[in-house]
């Protein structure tokens, strides 16, 4: 039972972190829209795209790492590693599954 919840976590988990990374990209691709053509000369920019580093970072770090952290905490190490390591191989597919598109569609 607990392999059929790690396999279905992994892919959970790393179809969440892709759609993290499609809503971010989307949103930074129309950011021009929605702010105006023009760049405003101030500190404001670089602190806003740091910001968005920082939080894209711990997202990216709770979808993928969240789970298995509290698995291991809680003494499942076997089961945290497990997951980890499907979780990456589905985010690898992801992945893969992603430059095939760009390159045959795009």
């Amino acid at each position: 039972m607990i392999k059929n919840n790690i396999v279905k976590y992994g892919i959970l988990h790393a179809l969440g972190t892709a759609a993290y990374i499609v809503l971010v990209a989307t949103f930074l691709s129309h950011a021009q829209d929605i702010f105006g053509p023009e760049e405003p000369k101030s500190v404001l920019v670089p602190i806003m795209m740091l910001s968005l580093l920082v939080f894209s970072a711990a997202m990216v770090g709770l979808l993928l790492l969240g789970r298995p952290i509290l698995w291991y905490w809680d003494g499942k190490k076997p089961e945290a590693v497990s997951l980890v390591i499907h979780t990456m191989a589905a985010f690898f597919v992801v992945v893969l599954i992603a430059i095939w598109v760009v390159y045959s569609f795009l």
